[in-house]
């Protein structure tokens, strides 16, 4: 996924990657898999951002491979329990966005590799 915007989508802000909690952030989400595909959601590409601010808060913005996932309604939750348990985060909130909507071109190449897209 390139740091360009897509045309006409809204601006979701980079990740604050030089947090010194982002990547165990990042290892938390990866503990999180979508029931239906054995890929966890950050190599999927479902989190688009994680900006963790001074006091420890982290703001996790994802969406779903598809508006009606039959788990939409509970892995926000799944995310806030999993990054949420990395010792030093004070509080977690995961906002659920459909727009940009996802594609397959989010994946890494570890999950196109996995799901035997290469």
């Amino acid at each position: 996924m390139d740091d360009a915007p897509l045309e006409g989508a809204p601006l979701i802000a980079p990740s604050s990657t030089e947090h010194p909690l982002h990547e165990a952030c990042v290892e938390a989400c990866r503990s999180v898999y979508d029931p239906e595909i054995p890929v966890n959601i950050f190599d999927l590409g479902l989190i688009y951002t994680i900006e963790i601010d001074a006091e420890n808060a982290v703001k996790v913005i994802m969406t779903l491979t598809a508006p009606g996932c039959p788990v939409a309604g509970e892995m926000p939750g799944w995310v806030q329990d999993a990054v949420g348990a990395v010792p030093g985060v004070k509080e977690v909130d995961v906002e659920m966005v459909f727009d940009p909507p996802w594609g397959m071109d989010m994946m890494s190449d570890e999950a196109r590799l996995e799901l035997g897209f290469m």
